[in-house]
C-alpha cells in the first residue's frame, strides 16, 4: 500500500517535469522568432544607413586636405617671409652687419635647397632663378668686403717691428742688419762664433701680427661663403694680390734686393761679403718671422680649407723666396775664391738651421716647389763650399805669391793659411755636416783631420819653395824656422791640436829646432872657425906671452891681428845684417839669441884670454880687440829686431 502511494507521487513529478520542458520549449521557439525579426530589421536599418555613411567619411578626408594644404601653404608663405627678409638684407649690403649679412646668405642658401626639392609649386622655377640671382650679387658684395678688409689691415711691416721679434743676441745694434756684417775672415769667424755661442737652438722669435686677431675671424667667415659659392678662384686672386704686395715691400723695407748673377759678378768683394751678411740675416727674419706669420695668417683665414691655404700661402710667398733664393743661387754659382768659403759655410749653415721650419711652414702640395728650391740651394752651397775647400788647398801649395819677406819673418800666406785653418774649426760641426752630404763614411772628424793635414803639407810644401828664394842659407832656415813655430804654436793653442794630435805637434817642434840649429851652423860656423885655437898654431912667426906668462910657440902676432880683424869685421856684417832679420815670436826670439851666445861668448872669452895679451901689448891694441864679451852680448840682443838699415848701422 505504502508503494503505491510512493509510485504516484513519482508519477505526479514526471508528469510536472514534462509540462515544464513543454513551456520551455515554447519560450524558446518564440525567442528564436523575436530574434529573427530583430535581424530583419537591423539588415534592413544598416541598408538605409550606408550612404549617409559614405557622405560622412567624404567629408572628414576633404577637412583632412584641407588642414594638409592649409600646413603646405604656411611652410612657402614662412619661405617667402624669410626670403624677403634675407633679400633686404643683401640689398643693404655687409658693411651695417657683416653678420647678419652672412646669416642672410645662409637663409638664401636654405631657400634654395627648399624650393628646388618642392616640384609641387608652380612657380618654383622662377623662385629658385631669382634666389639664385640674389645669391651672387650676395657673394659679389661679399668678394668686395673680403677685399676691402684684407686691403686695409694689410700693410708693410716695418724692420723695428721685425728686429723686436728676434732674440736680443740677433739684434742689429743700429737699425740695419747689416751693419753687422765684416769684410774679413777674421770678423766673419768671429760673428759666427758668437752666434753659435748664442745658443740659437733654443732662442725664442716672436713673429709679428701681421692682421689683427680681431679681424681674422671675419675673414675666415667671408672666406667660407666663398668657397660654399665655388668663387675659390676669386678668394685666391684677392688674397695673392693683396697679400703678396704687402709682403714684397716688407722685405724691401728691411732691404732685400733683387740681384742677379751678373750684378753678384761685378761686385767688389768688400761689398758682397756685407751683403752676403745681410742676407744671412734677411733668410733668418724672413722664414722665422714674415713667413711663419703669414703661415699663421692663411690658416686662420681658410680654416677647415687646407689645399686653399696652402695654394694662397705658396703664391704670396713665392715672389720674395724667389728673390732670396736666387740670391743664394748667384753665390753657389759665382767664380770660387778661397775667401768665399766661409760666407759660404755661413750660408748653408743658415739654409741647414732653417730647414725643419721651411719644410714645416711650407707644407702641402702647393709650396713643393719651394720646398725643393731651398732643399737645392743647400745642396749648391755644400757642393761650392766643398769645391772652394778643394780649390784653397790646391791654391796654397801653387801659391806664387811674389810678396818677399826680406827679413825672414812669418809669410803672410802662413798667417793667412793658419787664421783660415783656426777658422775651420768655428764651423766644424758644419764641416762635418758638409762631408755626410757626399761620403758614405761615418767618421767625419778624421776627414776634418785628414783635410786640415793636408792643407798643412801644402803651407810647408810652398814655404819650402818660397824659402828658397833666400841667397844666404842662413835666412833660408830662419824663415822656416819662424813658419814652422808659427804653424805648430798656432795649433797648440787652438782646437787643432785635438784634431792633429800630439805627433803632428812634437814632429814639427823638433823640425823648428833643426831649422834653428841649421840657422845656427850657416850663419855662426865661419865666425866661429876665426876663433878656434888650432888654426892659429903654426911653425913660424914671432911669440908671445901665453896666458901662463910663457911663450906660445908657433902663434903670431900678425897672425893674432889678423884673426881679431876678421872677426871684428864679419860681426859687424853680422850685427848689420841680422838686426835686420826678424824672430817675432819673443821666445823664440830670445831663445835663439841664448843659444848663439852659448856657443860664441865663451869662444870669444877664450880666445880673448888666450891671444888677447898677445895684442894688448902691441901698439893701438883697441883696435883689434874692439869687442869685450860684454859688448857681443848687448849686441846679440840687437839680433832679429827687423831694424831698418839705417837703425841697423847705427
Amino acid at each position: 500500500m505504502g508503494v503505491a502511494v510512493g509510485m504516484d507521487a513519482l508519477s505526479e513529478r514526471a508528469a510536472m517535469m514534462r509540462e515544464s520542458v513543454q513551456k520551455s520549449q515554447t519560450i524558446s521557439d518564440s525567442i528564436v522568432s523575436i530574434l529573427g525579426s530583430f535581424d530583419h530589421r537591423l539588415s534592413a536599418l544598416e541598408t538605409a544607413m550606408r550612404p549617409t555613411q559614405i557622405r560622412t567619411h567624404s567629408i572628414r578626408r576633404a577637412h583632412e586636405n584641407i588642414d594638409k594644404t592649409l600646413k603646405a601653404a604656411e611652410v612657402i608663405l614662412a619661405q617667402f617671409d624669410l626670403y624677403r627678409q634675407a633679400e633686404g638684407k643683401v640689398l643693404r649690403g655687409p658693411q651695417e652687419d657683416l653678420e647678419s649679412y652672412l646669416e642672410s646668405i645662409d637663409q638664401l642658401r636654405s631657400n634654395i635647397r627648399f624650393f628646388s626639392s618642392n616640384k609641387s609649386f608652380k612657380s618654383n622655377d622662377g623662385v629658385v632663378n631669382h634666389a639664385n640671382n640674389l645669391l651672387a650679387k650676395a657673394i659679389s658684395k661679399l668678394e668686395e668686403e673680403f677685399k676691402q678688409l684684407l686691403s686695409s689691415y694689410s700693410k708693410p711691416v716695418e724692420p723695428d717691428r721685425l728686429f723686436d721679434g728676434l732674440p736680443n743676441s740677433l739684434r742689429p745694434s743700429s737699425g740695419s742688419p747689416g751693419n753687422q756684417a765684416d769684410s774679413s775672415i777674421k770678423a766673419l769667424s768671429n760673428n759666427h762664433s758668437e752666434h753659435q755661442n748664442s745658443n740659437l737652438e733654443t732662442a725664442v722669435y716672436t713673429p709679428p701680427t701681421l692682421i689683427p686677431p680681431r679681424v681674422l675671424p671675419l675673414l675666415h667667415d667671408l672666406a667660407q661663403q666663398m668657397v660654399q659659392a665655388g668663387h675659390q678662384q676669386q678668394l685666391l686672386k684677392i688674397y695673392r694680390d693683396t697679400r703678396s704686395s704687402v709682403f714684397e715691400e716688407s722685405l724691401r723695407k728691411l732691404g732685400v734686393e733683387k740681384l742677379s748673377k751678373d750684378d753678384v759678378q761685378k761686385m767688389q768683394w768688400e761689398v758682397l761679403e756685407a751683403k752676403i751678411g745681410n742676407w744671412i740675416h734677411f733668410m733668418r727674419i724672413a722664414v722665422k718671422l714674415l713667413f711663419a706669420g703669414e703661415r699663421k695668417v692663411c690658416d686662420q683665414i681658410f680654416q677647415g680649407f687646407d689645399s686653399l691655404s696652402d695654394q694662397c700661402f705658396a703664391e704670396v710667398t713665392a715672389s720674395s723666396v724667389s728673390v732670396l733664393l736666387s740670391f743664394g743661387e748667384a753665390i753657389a754659382r759665382s767664380k770660387r775664391s778661397p775667401e768665399k768659403l766661409f760666407v759660404l759655410l755661413d750660408m748653408y749653415e743658415i739654409m741647414r738651421e732653417l730647414h725643419s721650419e721651411i719644410e714645416t711652414i711650407f707644407k702641402g702640395k702647393a709650396c713643393t716647389e719651394i720646398r725643393e728650391s731651398a732643399l737645392g740651394l743647400t745642396k749648391r752651397l755644400a757642393q761650392t763650399a766643398q769645391e772652394t775647400f778643394g780649390d784653397f788647398e790646391e791654391a796654397v801649395e801653387k801659391d806664387a805669391t811674389k810678396t818677399a819677406v826680406s827679413d825672414g819673418t812669418v809669410h803672410p800666406l802662413t798667417s793667412y793659411v793658419i787664421n783660415y785653418v783656426k777658422f775651420l774649426f768655428d764651423y766644424q760641426s758644419t764641416l762635418k755636416q758638409l762631408f755626410q752630404e757626399f761620403e758614405n763614411e761615418k767618421e767625419t772628424t778624421s776627414q776634418l783631420a785628414s783635410v786640415t793635414m793636408r792643407i798643412m803639407h801644402a803651407l810647408q810644401t810652398n814655404l819650402d819653395g818660397k824659402s828658397k828664394q833666400y841667397k844666404d842659407p842662413a835666412l833660408t832656415h830662419l824663415f822656416l824656422m819662424n813658419n814652422i813655430h808659427y804653424m805648430v804654436r798656432s795649433v797648440r793653442r787652438s782646437e787643432a791640436k785635438d784634431l792633429l794630435g800630439d805627433d803632428w805637434v812634437q814632429r814639427h817642434r823638433r823640425i823648428v829646432q833643426q831649422h834653428a840649429n841649421q840657422y845656427k851652423r850657416n850663419a855662426w860656423a865661419k865666425i866661429l872657425q876665426c876663433l878656434t885655437i888650432q888654426a892659429l898654431t903654426s911653425s913660424g912667426g914671432g911669440s908671445t906671452v901665453g896666458t901662463d906668462g910663457g911663450n906660445s910657440s908657433g902663434v903670431s902676432r900678425a897672425m893674432v891681428k889678423d884673426r881679431f880683424k876678421t872677426f871684428n869685421m864679419q860681426f859687424e856684417e853680422l850685427h848689420q845684417k841680422q838686426s835686420q832679420w826678424t824672430v817675432p815670436d819673443t821666445e823664440l826670439r830670445e831663445s835663439l839669441r841664448l843659444a848663439v851666445a852659448e856657443v860664441l861668448l865663451p869662444a870669444y872669452r877664450n880666445f880673448i884670454k888666450r891671444f888677447g895679451p898677445l895684442v894688448e901689448s902691441g901698439k893701438n891694441p883697441q883696435k883689434y880687440i874692439r869687442f869685450t864679451a860684454e859688448d857681443l852680448e848687448r849686441m846679440l840682443g840687437e839680433f832679429f829686431e827687423g831694424r831698418t838699415l839705417n837703425e841697423a848701422k847705427r
